[in-house]
């Protein structure tokens, strides 16, 4: 009886789920608010230069991505450390600038002694329920083993990005700032956060020296019924004295929107690029990079050194989940880039950035 009403409730969890995702993305995209940067709209925010928007992922996506969760890959020793080697090695650089992955777009970035985390994601699901796409590396270093936060980055608001267990838990609150797109301040200051800082594209602030810019990225948002493209999305600039990175966060790719970044901002010491997610475009939808195009973003960029981020983490798309390296390298050398200067690493490790 007990199991029979625990399969009934797990039905049920994953109906309702499937219900909201799919009411969030068939959400419809209003139109722009005249007198307001072009991405702002009556409503909300869009991509700018404008392009062609997905009507939704649809049922099929997220009943495969709910059957999937019970079918999860087989994981190389090869592609993570032990959480006892990832915090020896990251202690060993303790004295250094640094950049260690804890897993999807989760970094640990270490620069002038300041702990910047970005887009925590450390639960199982990606969602509201307990059930969807599911976790199948567990994190690189656990939130309990994390040195303190000192700042806190996010892209954008969906659940592999912005995880509400760990930013309700994380403590110290009133000693971290965080850095948020418009809109997300909220999310933040309710769960007991008081230095949040909310900032527009092109946008930027300094903390502990340390400057931080809000860039443009193609993408969207949104958690729930009704709420899509809410709030804005973005990727960051991260600048000291010696030198500057790019965290991307997640974008689909655009010939106008990141050569205009490498042209404003000249170059960057190392680009944190997505190359995963990219099988989901079977089902009408293009908001990731290829690592093919993940590496002409590179090149855009001006970046002396790509890193490729977002796969091999949580269940959230229908490519390979190991294939995503593989063709990011060959990509890279095919496109002038070292073998040195296009990284792939465990998750866990951590390593020095790049002339920082």
């Amino acid at each position: 009886m007990l199991k029979a009403l625990k399969i009934f409730q797990t039905i049920s969890i994953s109906l309702i789920f499937l219900v909201i995702m799919t009411m969030q993305v068939w959400a419809e995209n209003p139109t722009w608010e005249k007198g307001t940067p072009k991405h702002h709209t009556t409503a909300g925010f869009r991509n700018y230069p404008i392009v062609e928007d997905s009507s939704g992922l649809g049922l099929s996506f997220y009943m495969h991505r709910f059957i999937s969760a019970f079918n999860l890959p087989v994981v190389p020793e090869s592609h993570l450390l032990s959480e006892e080697s990832a915090i020896a090695l990251y202690q060993k650089l303790q004295d250094k600038n640094t950049v260690t992955w804890i897993g999807q777009s989760t970094m640990l970035i270490k620069i002038d002694g300041k702990c910047i985390l970005t887009d925590p994601f450390f639960s199982k699901y990606a969602s509201p329920f307990p059930i969807g796409p599911s976790r199948y590396v567990n994190p690189g270093i656990s939130p309990e083993n994390l040195p303190q936060v000192d700042i806190i980055l996010i892209s954008h608001n969906h659940y592999d990005h912005l995880d509400e267990d760990f930013i309700g838990s994380i403590p110290q609150k009133e000693n971290i700032h965080v850095f948020v797109p418009l809109k997300l301040k909220p999310f933040f200051s309710k769960r007991g956060f008081i230095n949040v800082h909310e900032l527009d594209w092109y946008e930027s602030e300094s903390m502990h020296n340390i400057e931080f810019t809000a860039l443009p990225t193609v993408h969207y948002s949104g958690r729930g019924i009704g709420d899509k493209n809410d709030t804005l999305w973005c990727g960051w600039s991260i600048a000291n004295r010696d030198g500057k990175l790019i965290f991307i966060g997640d974008s689909a790719y655009s010939p106008i929107i990141f050569n205009e970044i490498g042209t404003k901002f000249n170059s960057f010491n190392l680009a944190m690029v997505t190359i995963g997610t990219y099988g989901n475009r079977k089902y009408g939808a293009n908001n990731h990079t290829t690592p093919e195009e993940a590496v002409t973003i590179g090149k855009e960029l001006k970046a002396k050194v790509l890193l490729g981020i977002h796969w091999g983490t949580i269940n959230l798309s229908d490519e390979d989940p190991w294939e995503p390296p593989k063709r990011f390298k060959v990509s890279a050398e095919n496109s002038g880039f070292l073998p040195e200067e296009a990284w792939i690493m465990k998750i866990g490790e951590t390593r020095r950035l790049p002339g920082m």
